[in-house]
């Protein structure tokens, strides 16, 4: 899988993600002689992919990196969120691959990466993307929550809205009316759609196309991918077990 961003520092390199929540300084966060981060102990940066949102602290921190150039300390590459000048100049000077414009909360550590700074690009190449439909119906002030089968692929046992993959040569909205008839054998009113949503779950990448729908039609018949289904108010949803990122993706189409 691919992640396309922003190419900082030029150059290709591989390794293994070491990933920070939390900004980096490299003067006073990382030790040069060993390229130990100083705030977690027997993490060090040398050789892996280091990925953070951004850096902060003192411009000395570009020096820290072309010291670490000099000891054989450095990272193999950089990810950031938003780079800044910093890390930047670092980078450039000491001849490390930066892509910046990454999502880093897609990256999990120890995944395998590839950052190809001139191209702007990130790859895992052992984690998978796959592009599906979350198809909201609302009737009145509710929306239609379904609880997945121990039929389906994954998350049985989960609640979820309407949803099923993508299939080649289909957009997301051909792909969302056919899941509805085929789930709900329904015609519902198409309100909006909202932008995708990337969520990361073990080795997969969920690429969620969401979609809010209108019906009048309170009496449902579910199809073999659901056991039961309930009409709520949308703030009950928070005391269901859902699927990843449900919450968050019906939020987006009320925005």
């Amino acid at each position: 899988m691919k992640l396309e961003g922003r190419g900082i520092s030029r150059g290709r390199s591989e390794g293994k993600v070491l990933l920070s929540d939390a900004p980096v300084s490299f003067l006073g966060g990382v030790a040069p002689a060993t390229g130990e981060l100083t705030d977690r102990s027997g993490s060090s940066i040398k050789g892996r992919v280091f990925a953070f949102p951004r850096g902060k602290g003192s411009t000395v921190g570009s020096y820290v990196m072309l010291e670490m150039k000099r000891v054989g300390t450095l990272p193999a590459a950089i990810i950031n969120e938003t780079v800044e000048p910093i890390v930047a100049t670092g980078a450039v000077l000491s001849g490390v691959p930066l892509v910046d414009s990454i999502d880093i909360s897609l990256l999990r550590d120890g995944d395998r990466c590839v950052v190809d700074g001139s191209a702007g690009t990130v790859e895992l190449p052992d984690v998978e993307i796959s592009h599906v439909v979350s198809c909201f119906l609302h009737c009145g002030e509710e929306v239609l929550m379904l609880k997945r089968s121990d039929k389906v692929g994954t998350f049985r046992g989960h609640w979820a809205a309407v949803s099923g993959f993508v299939e080649e040569n289909e957009t997301p909205q051909q792909a969302a009316r056919r899941e509805i008839r085929e789930e709900l054998s329904q015609e519902p009113e198409l309100v909006r759609a909202a932008d995708p949503a990337w969520v990361r779950d073990g080795d997969n990448i969920w690429v969620i196309h969401p979609f809010l729908f209108q019906t009048s039609e309170r009496s449902v018949t579910i199809d073999w991918e659901h056991t039961e289904y309930r009409w709520m108010l949308p703030d009950g949803m928070a005391g269901l077990k859902t699927v990843p990122g449900l919450e968050e993706v019906y939020r987006s189409l009320l925005s």
